[in-house]
This record gives structure tokens, sequence and C-alpha cells, in this order.
């Protein structure tokens, strides 16, 4: 799950769009075995909406009878990030297992002694090595991987009839194949028809899929900030925001205009992770021109994802280990990403008639299983994130939204990204 610039649109998530579903089942997968069989209680701290179903968490507690697991949900993301600092710091309070956003987890690996090493024979090579070193710290992997966010292209394809371009998604998916400036000329192409509607709904959004193409985009390896000094970075944001000006509806993610653009069409594309398909059902329940197009700018990317984490402080330490693995074992994520969309990182899980065969009847009946399958595989490379990089980020971002808001020209923005960044010392 991905919610780090997606907070306020939780609810959506939750009511994902119905997914057509060839074969069933959360199948029960061997977990490996609980050290005591004494009656507990794990407690299962998440947010906003991972999938995990009362009936998905009392079909561990069938295999293990002494075992009662109490999921508690904070709103977002934010709030989980301070329960858990606040609590590492103090010691206690922490739940069993807790979940991590992708996005902060680089600060939580500051404290890798405080967490179990989670790494086993059962779950070594689960995931793709991008996912693993994710959550891996000091030698030890701290954080089991959930989900991913693979990234397609979304788009109204009653706005591209209107504008003369193609609208199955194979042809849109040729269109598109390319680099951004391809991207960005086609979007040239759709202004000049004159629909009334924007190419791409934000500069921010745009400049992010972008930037999680990079390997050491914000940040060295050892956690030294480039930004301000790497060539690539001050080219992107020029880049987007010079598309931007013709190109953008200017509506800055999140907000309830960019939400009431997705209805009313404001904007004929959007980068589409997995998880936004929900954000988008949720926000344009009456459209029906939304459909997917297997392709994404440059390759692939990967925006969002989450982790599970067993606190040392847990007085179930082994227990939790257990159900941890799991919770995160393919069959558990199929679960998952039937009830809410949640796209597996298990490599296993991408040959599951479940998901190989998954559809969304809100995007047309878009073959969604398949497409993000693709998507994943096409994922190459992974941003490095350090202790600064959530900030260093929301600097840039701060600045994209200055420049779409109109309060500031481009280069008086950068300049002051800059600045922003090097006050963070």
């Amino acid at each position: 799950m991905k919610f780090s610039r997606r907070t306020t649109a939780a609810a959506a998530i939750a009511g994902a769009a119905a997914f057509a579903i060839i074969a069933t089942g959360c199948s029960a997968s061997t977990a490996p075995a609980a050290d005591s069989s004494k009656p507990i209680t794990l407690t299962l701290a998440t947010f906003n909406n991972f999938g995990y179903s009362d009936a998905l968490l009392a079909s561990y507690h069938k295999l293990h009878p002494n075992i009662t697991v109490v999921q508690n949900k904070a709103a977002t993301s934010d709030a989980a990030q301070t329960n858990m600092f606040t609590k590492l710091a103090a010691g206690s309070g922490l739940g069993d297992i807790e979940a991590v956003d992708g996005d902060w987890m680089p600060k939580l690996r500051q404290y890798s002694s405080k967490f179990v090493d989670l790494a086993s024979a059962d779950n070594k090579g689960r995931y793709s090595a991008w996912k693993t070193a994710g959550g891996t710290a000091a030698g030890k992997v701290i954080g089991l991987g959930t989900d991913i966010g693979p990234e397609a292209i979304c788009y109204r394809s009653d706005l591209l009839a209107k504008a003369g371009l193609p609208t199955a998604p194979a042809d849109v998916a040729k269109l598109l194949t390319g680099d951004w400036d391809n991207y960005f000329a086609v979007g040239d192409k759709f202004t000049a028809a004159k629909t009334g509607a924007a190419w791409f709904d934000s500069a921010g959004a745009t400049f992010q899929g972008l930037a999680n193409q990079y390997k050491n985009f914000y940040e060295k390896n050892d956690g030294t900030v480039i930004a301000t000094s790497n060539p690539d970075v001050k080219k992107a944001f020029y880049s987007v925001l010079t598309a931007s000006k013709t190109s953008s509806s200017h509506l800055a993610e999140w907000t309830n205009d960019w939400a009431s653009g997705m209805a009313n069409g404001a904007y004929a594309t959007m980068l589409c992770p997995a998880w936004m398909l929900g954000v988008i059902a949720g926000d344009s329940p009456k459209v029906t021109g939304w459909n997917i197009a297997s392709v994404f700018p440059n390759g692939g990317g990967n925006w969002g994802g989450s982790y599970l984490t067993v606190p040392a402080q847990g007085k179930h330490t082994a227990e939790a280990k257990a159900f941890a693995d799991w919770l995160t074992a393919p069959a558990q994520q199929i679960s998952a990403f039937k009830t809410a969309g949640t796209f597996p990182s298990q490599v296993a899980a991408y040959t599951d008639p479940t998901l190989t065969g998954a559809t969304n009847e809100f995007f047309n009946n878009a073959a969604i299983g398949q497409i993000f399958i693709d998507r994943a595989k096409a994922v190459k490379v992974t941003p490095f994130k350090g202790v600064k990089y959530s900030a260093v980020m929301t600097a840039v971002q701060n600045g994209l939204t200055r420049v779409e808001s109109g309060s500031q020209s481009i280069d008086d923005s950068w300049t002051q990204v800059v600045s922003d960044i090097k006050a963070l010392g």
C-alpha cells in the first residue's frame, strides 16, 4: 500500500471497484510453527486498507486456535508513522506486528536493532530484489513486503476519442510507448484538438512517476543528498513544468478539485499505480470512459508499497514473526488483492489464476491482473530512499505546486527548492 501523498484518499481505496475474479480462495499456506500453545492475542497495526479482512484473520485463528488476532487501523499513513516513532522511543505500546509505509521505512531502518529479524527459509526469494532491499537493514530483514505499486496509464477513452486519438488499450499503449518526451508530445496533439480537457492531472504526480525511475535521484547510497546538484532533478523539474503549461489541469493531488476532475473530465490521462484504481472508481463512480493501457513512459515504474515489521518490544515476537510470514505469503496477498485491490509483491502470486484472470468492470473490464503483472515485471529501478528522502521530496513537490498555482515562475521556484533542500542540513 502507498499513501505518503495519498493519505486523504483512504476511503476511496476501501470502496475499490468490484473485481470480476476468475477462481477463488485464500488458500491456507503453511505458516511457520508458533513457539507457544498458550492462548495469546496478537495485535496487528495497519493503516488505510491493507485488505486484511475479518475472514482472513479468522482463517489464521483456525490454523492456530490458541492465537487471536486483533487488527487496529490508523486512518492514514501519517498517523501510523507518528504512532510508530512515538512508541518506539517510549519503548512500549506498539502492536505485535506494525505496518510501515515504504516512504518512511528509510527512517525506521536506522533503528533496526529494535526490530525482529524476519528472514527465514520460508520467505527467502519471495520478492524482487528491490522489494527485499527496501525492508533490509544492518544485514537483517526488518520488513516483509506487503503490496507494491506498479504503474500503468489510466485514461478517459471518451476524451481521447474526442481528440481523434486511439482509444483501445492496445492502441493507446502503442501510442504512448517511448520516453517522457513522447508522452508530452502526444499531450501536445491532444491539447491542439481543443477538447476542453487537459492531458494530465498535475505536475506533481507526473514528476513523481519520472523520479521513481532513477536509482539515485535525490540521494547517494550513503544518504548524501544530491538533489540540488544532480542535473537530472533540475532537468525533470523544468521538463514537467514546461509541459504543464499547456498539458496539465493544474489540480493538485488529493484536493477536492482533483477528485472532481476525475468525474467531470478535467484531464484525459494520469499515472496509474495499481492502488489508484480504487481512488478513481471511488471519485468518479458514474463515469463509463475510464480504461487502462499497459504502458508507462520510459519503461516501468513503481509508486508505493508497504511492509510488515515485528517490534522487538513485543511480548510474543516468535508468534508475531510466524504470523507476519503467513500474512505476506502469496495466498494471503491474493486474498488482500481481492478485498482491497492491493497488488501483491510476491513473485509467486503472479502465476495464480485469481490474479492472472482478474478483471475490473469499472475500467471497461480491463484485465487488471495481467496488466499489473506485466507492469511489475517492467520495473527495473527503484529510488534509493535515505533518511532525508521524504523531506527532500516534499521540498520539490512544494516547488512544483507553487508554479502550478501561479505563485512563482519556474526559475524562482527552483531557486527556492534548492534553498529549502540545503536548509535540511
